[in-house]
């Protein structure tokens, strides 16, 4: 898929074998199997080109970034403490980032509405339920996610 998502328009089997050869020997076969899993399974869409079939994805990169965390995050069986830990595992410029995507995703009458201090007490609410979460599945540990 990093082939494909890499070039942003339809690909032969051709053109990600000659790419991936620059990096490791690969057989022909080989890389039409995977594209062909990949078009059983929905990733990509193919049409054909003579012989040939073009594949392109389905949807974007950060799309599937973003339905992979979804999945994670709808698996856990406490949310907040999932993203209170996940957070915690942030760079200080993935934290940013988030903050820029809640603004767009809220817009800015949403922004005007949600003041400081209930966004403050979500946070803390989050940071308790971590916490509590923390100490029941791991009663030795000192702090958990939480603690970052």
């Amino acid at each position: 898929m990093t082939r494909v998502w890499k070039w942003n328009r339809p690909v032969t089997v051709r053109e990600v074998l000659e790419d991936l050869q620059q990096e490791r020997s690969i057989a022909y076969t080989t890389v039409m199997t995977v594209l062909d899993n990949l078009h059983q399974k929905g990733w990509v869409r193919r049409e054909a080109e003579g012989r040939a079939y073009r594949y392109e994805a389905v949807s974007t990169r950060a799309a599937y970034a973003a339905a992979l965390m979804n999945d994670a995050w709808s698996q856990s069986d406490n949310p907040a403490a999932a993203l209170v830990a996940f957070f915690g595992m942030m760079s200080e410029e993935q934290r940013q980032a988030l903050r820029d995507a809640v603004r767009i995703v809220q817009g800015p009458e949403e922004t005007r509405e949600a003041p400081e201090a209930r966004q403050q007490e979500a946070a803390e609410a989050g940071q308790q339920e971590a916490v509590e979460a923390g100490q029941e599945e791991n009663p030795g540990s000192a702090g958990g996610a939480a603690g970052r």
